[in-house]
């Protein structure tokens, strides 16, 4: 019999994260902790309001399996008895890390996977005035940072990108508009990034509008955020994006994540 504990904690963030859905200055999780014959797994997520998810329904959502995971509930079961999300993603999470602890080995041995030396990832510039964005873009350059993801929303596009593009002459920039936009001007939009030599502009547009994309000639590519959330999603997606972002609070973590990646290379998509 396996003993599982659910709980809430809160992280401060060092500083706000503005993006065009609002701000935050606390990341709110849901851990699940199981343990068995002495050995522990750790999970976590973080639920999406963007989604219907709140910290309460992600809590009920796993307190209704904590029955199944005492007795041994698997990581292939549980991809049928939640949904993907936030909740799948923290107990799977625990699975995961459980299996490793018992087989006294990473999950990227257990996959088969050799992990690189180093890895690139972007830090964030949020949303601000043009000069508050320039120059958080370049206390990020000067600290290493060489890949930046710029989030926007739908005001002062111009103003914001030629001040960062000024800060940050070498950086790598990608842009996050987060459903904030609207085909209309967006292929103007799209050449204005292309020629600041943006590298590729993430989910510019609601997912429910995505049949606008459908055919549409742009010069950079388009990635699929939160159009894009299991293999399912893929299909809606050929000839309207050219990358899809794999979160885990999205796929409900490794299983369902690893499967998409692999779904995702073979139909042509970067990640």
């Amino acid at each position: 019999m396996r003993s599982v504990k659910v709980y809430e904690e809160a992280w401060p963030l060092h500083t706000p994260f503005v993006i065009s859905r609002g701000s935050r200055s606390e990341a709110s999780v849901v851990v699940v902790e199981i343990e068995e014959e002495g050995v522990k797994g750790v999970g976590e997520c973080t639920p999406y309001p963007r989604y219907g998810e709140s910290l309460a329904s992600v809590m009920a959502q796993i307190m209704t399996l904590v029955p199944e995971l005492q007795t041994g509930l698997t990581r292939d079961a549980l991809q049928q008895r939640l949904p993907a999300g936030a909740a799948r993603n923290a107990i799977d999470s625990a699975l995961w890390s459980l299996d490793a602890a018992q087989q006294q080995s990473s999950l990227s041995a257990m996959l088969g996977v050799t992990l690189p030396e180093s890895i690139v990832t972007a830090q964030t510039v949020v949303i601000g005035e043009p000069e508050q964005m320039a120059a958080s873009a370049k206390a990020l350059y000067e600290t290493g940072a060489r890949l930046l993801k710029v989030k926007l929303d739908d005001r002062s596009l111009s103003e914001r990108m030629v001040a960062i593009r000024a800060a940050v002459p070498q950086a790598t920039l990608i842009v996050d508009a987060i459903e904030s936009w609207h085909s209309e001007g967006l292929a103007s939009r799209c050449q204005l990034l292309a020629d600041l030599g943006v590298a590729m502009l993430e989910q510019p547009l609601p997912a429910n509008e995505d049949a606008a994309l459908e055919n549409f000639i742009h010069p950079l590519p388009i990635c699929a955020d939160e159009s894009c959330h299991t293999r399912d999603s893929l299909s809606q997606l050929k000839g309207r994006y050219e990358m899809v972002n794999i979160k885990l609070d999205k796929t409900g973590w490794l299983t369902e994540a690893l499967a998409l990646a692999q779904a995702a290379r073979e139909e042509g998509f970067g990640l």
